[in-house]
């Protein structure tokens, strides 16, 4: 996104959602309910868990270093019925399914990078300051922030992370006893100069019992979740809503698509209006930076925006294996800053520590807080308490940019 967003006098943007019962997002919860289940345990345990399904199997593998055991078979069980993956026709069933494990222990040249950072070995800095932890791998992380939102998120994004979760709720509270639990839901909004103004499209595909009618799936759909969910003043008559538009989704779960962990990034970040580093999060420990800095460039992107130096604020930190202190931090206001970008760089050195060791103390980020995160959004999450989503440096980043 440029300034054209901002200079726009109408452009529509898109951002979709998919629930719990996708396959990628079941192999998101499962390598997120595996790290969770370990680093309650030991929490500084070293976990690169990924996922990978298919028709009747689910394949956990990775690199873990513990001190403590786990049943992953277990783990995934109970994570697919929690989901609702119950019955063999619903697309896969937990209790009979396959699980297979290979698990080895972290490569002991990147531990080395790990457990003593460049600058430590150095003596460029002292092990308490750092925690002698380096950057677990390089990467460039995206932070993103705006105020169309009271979630200080893209509008696009949130309706359709909004819209995917009232889905789930009416098939898991019976309101709606026909749904299974695979879906997806698009948002497009109409922005003018910026601000959205309406929402131009509606897409929701739910996988549903085949002894159900199109019209009745549609007219339920409109009734029990759109209109839970869409404000009103974001539709009007030229608002087109699509619903189950190939006519049928009866083969869903694994058994409709392969499934993988981390390939529904765009979904777990902004929604497509941010960039986005390229690195996932789920099923990774927070010595990996690409979820710890990840969260962390979101956690400054808020409190930026919530200060009021910015409405919109898209900001990059990139890191080197090993090393402790960030290569570069970069920042874009889209014209809307309040003091120059500059003076935001400064106050953001000044006021947030961004080596690992430091986030992952912040933040509190050595719990077993991962598994809520792994499907409907990372970012924006109003109804979980999530600590890179406080902003608790707005007031001091205000007054120190003389804004009162």
């Amino acid at each position: 996104m440029t300034t054209t967003f901002m200079a726009s006098p109408k452009l529509f943007y898109t951002s979709e959602s998919v629930t719990e019962g996708h396959p990628d997002k079941l192999c998101d919860q499962i390598s997120d309910a595996v790290l969770d289940a370990i680093i309650g345990a030991d929490p500084n345990a070293r976990v690169a868990c990924e996922c990978a399904t298919t028709t009747g199997l689910i394949c956990v593998m990775g690199e873990i270093t513990t001190s403590t055991y786990v049943d992953i078979q277990t783990i995934a069980r109970e994570t697919l019925r929690n989901i609702g993956y119950t019955r063999a026709k619903y697309g896969f069933d937990c209790d009979t399914c396959a699980v297979l494990v290979s698990i080895k222990e972290q490569s002991a040249d990147i531990a080395l990078g790990v457990d003593k950072a460049y600058e430590a070995k150095h003596g460029e800095i002292s092990d308490e300051a750092i925690e002698a932890i380096g950057a677990g791998d390089q990467g460039m992380m995206v932070g993103f922030a705006c105020n169309e939102t009271e979630e200080l998120m893209p509008m696009s994004i949130v309706l359709a992370h909004k819209l995917t979760r009232r889905l789930a709720q009416v098939r898991k509270d019976g309101e709606l006893t026909y749904l299974r639990p695979d879906g997806k839901s698009q948002v497009t909004v109409e922005y003018h100069y910026g601000k959205p103004v309406r929402v131009d499209a509606i897409v929701i595909s739910t996988q549903h019992a085949p002894d159900v009618t199109q019209d009745e799936i549609r007219s339920d759909i409109i009734e029990y979740v759109i209109n839970h969910v869409i404000p009103v003043a974001m539709m009007d008559d030229q608002t087109k809503i699509y619903v189950n538009p190939t006519g049928r989704f009866v083969t869903g779960g694994p058994l409709g698509d392969a499934g993988l962990t981390g390939r529904k990034i765009i979904v777990d970040t902004y929604g497509g209006v941010a960039r986005h580093g390229g690195g996932a999060f789920s099923g990774k420990d927070p010595t990996k930076v690409d979820r710890s800095g990840a969260y962390m460039a979101r956690h400054i992107a808020k409190n930026v925006v919530a200060a009021g130096l910015a409405d919109r604020i898209e900001l990059q930190i990139s890191y080197a294996i090993g090393v402790a202190r960030p290569l570069s931090l970069s920042i874009e206001t889209f014209g809307t800053g309040r003091v120059p970008d500059e003076r935001i760089v400064d106050l953001i050195h000044q006021h947030f520590d961004l080596r690992p060791a430091a986030i992952i103390r912040d933040l509190n980020l050595r719990r077993p807080i991962y598994l809520q995160t792994a499907s409907y959004g990372h970012f924006g999450r109003h109804d979980l308490d999530l600590p890179w989503e406080k902003t608790d440096k707005a007031a001091a980043l205000r007054a120190e940019a003389g804004l009162g």
